[in-house]
């Protein structure tokens, strides 16, 4: 059904408009609302201006939001629950804005401001009978149409309501979801809320885990590195026993050397003797020397393969691949760290004969 457009529609009835400003009432000042709206943790809304004026009373010596002095937040209390609310360095500014509500303020107001004349000069014509004022409503097509379109018209078989009884029932059913659409709005930012809160205890929790792994692995390097220690410390001790045997020998062999080298200048000297008899004086000592001193056993050498140190290779791939096998165990618990922790204790507080054995000697 085509009808004249051009009057502006007819306000809603008085009682649905007032019910609708009661849900707009900041309860601080007793007005509308005026913009920027915040909403509280609680869910509950409040002029910016006095959610501030409310804050700077409970916080006097809260810095203003110009100061250059840093601020350490503050708290103050609902004043419709009574819910504590704390805030941040930035104030009543870290509040998040309710911009549904700001919204419906505008259209409100919209609404309010629009001028009231009689309702003969508001009614829309019918476009098919000029002289037809639009009066009824035809529930069968869900349109506005006039009584002459009911009784000779394309809705003569329809089914008709009084239109001021459409009117009022479409204006309360979308007051009710202007209403349902708040609370609905109330909800979904308590999930946000929640959500927020869910990924700030997923940061945290995950800041612990990466603390407590850190500390294993650093705990399993100490591990490693103390057990290089005492390996690096019985190869040394092996090397240095192995270094004074034969530097022992090699001072053995050396006076050896010097006294038979002495022993054979001697000998030259002697023979280069001209008087028989004074030769004959020292040659049967001089004999005897050398024939002792060639019949000397000296300390036999080291074994073959002494040198080698190849009984303190280490084999670390199996380690490395179980190393490697390490991974998260979600049924791990905290328990089971603070019994690490105190066998840890344990062990640190032995005494020094109990070491840990060292690495196989090589043979001197």
């Amino acid at each position: 059904m085509n009808f004249t457009v051009g009057f502006k529609p007819l306000l809603g009835d008085a009682h649905s408009m007032d019910n609708l400003e009661k849900q707009l009432i900041c309860p601080i000042c007793l007005e509308m609302f005026s913009k920027p709206v915040v909403i509280l943790p609680c869910q509950h809304n409040l002029c910016r201006k006095c959610a501030n004026d409310v804050f700077q009373a409970s916080n006097p010596l809260w810095q203003s939001r110009g100061s250059t002095a840093v601020s350490s937040g503050g708290r103050f209390r609902c004043p419709s629950c009574r819910h504590e609310v704390v805030l941040d360095r930035h104030g009543v500014y870290g509040l998040q804005r309710n911009l549904l509500v700001e919204n419906i303020i505008d259209i409100y107001k919209q609404e309010s401001s629009r001028p009231l004349h009689s309702k003969a000069e508001q009614h829309l014509m019918c476009e098919e009978h000029e002289e037809e004022k639009i009066n009824i409503y035809c529930l069968s097509c869900e349109v506005p149409t006039c009584s002459l379109c009911k009784v000779f018209g394309a809705h003569k078989d329809c089914e008709v309501a009084p239109l001021p009884t459409i009117y009022k029932r479409q204006k309360s059913e979308l007051s009710d979801g202007i209403a349902m659409l708040v609370a609905g709005n109330d909800r979904v930012q308590a999930v946000i809320t929640q959500m927020e809160e869910v990924c700030q205890t997923i940061e945290d929790n995950s800041r612990r885990q990466k603390q407590l792994l850190n500390q294993r692995f650093e705990t399993l390097c100490a591990v490693l590195e103390e057990r290089k220690g005492e390996l690096l410390q019985a190869l040394a001790r092996e090397q240095e026993e192995k270094l004074q045997r034969v530097r022992g020998l090699i001072r053995q062999y050396g006076d050896h050397l010097e006294a038979s080298s002495k022993l054979v200048e001697s000998a030259i000297q002697s023979m280069e003797e001209p008087q028989m008899a004074l030769y004959l004086q020292q040659a049967k000592e001089l004999i005897n020397k050398v024939g002792a001193m060639s019949k000397v056993e000296l300390a036999g050498r080291p074994e073959p393969g002494y040198e080698s140190m190849e009984q303190f290779s280490v084999s670390v791939e199996h380690v490395a691949d179980m190393l490697r096998t390490i991974d998260f165990q979600p049924g791990a618990s905290g328990e089971e760290e603070e019994d690490e922790v105190a066998l840890d204790g344990d062990e640190s507080g032995a005494g020094p004969e109990e070491e840990r054995p060292d690495a196989p000697e090589g043979q001197h």
